[in-house]
């Protein structure tokens, strides 16, 4: 194995996605993400002047606004894992 010039290193080519056999799919999962979530983690930004309290509670808030389109998935998600046997159930009750 050979270590090169260690003063000066030469880099190569970063990380490369692994191919797939269905791109399709990966192009609709990725725009999915981007479209649910399309900011980054706001790890910096914090307000100066404020009490460490006031801190925390602000990272909370970006940390929702963050995660605000995974929360409303979930809810959608929620909402149809209760209503869908509910309805159904009603349609073969009930038989109106």
């Amino acid at each position: 194995m050979e270590l090169g010039n260690i003063s000066q290193p030469v880099y190569g080519p970063g990380p490369q996605a692994p191919g797939s056999s269905t791109p399709g799919l990966v192009r609709m999962v990725h725009g999915f993400l981007r479209l649910v979530q399309p900011n980054a983690l706001p790890i910096d930004g914090e307000p100066s002047g404020a009490p460490p309290l006031c801190y925390l509670s602000f990272f909370l808030f970006q940390l929702l606004l963050y995660e605000l389109g995974f929360l409303v998935c979930m809810a959608i998600g929620l909402l149809f894992i209760i209503l869908v046997p509910l309805v159904g159930c009603c349609f073969c009750c009930c038989r109106c």
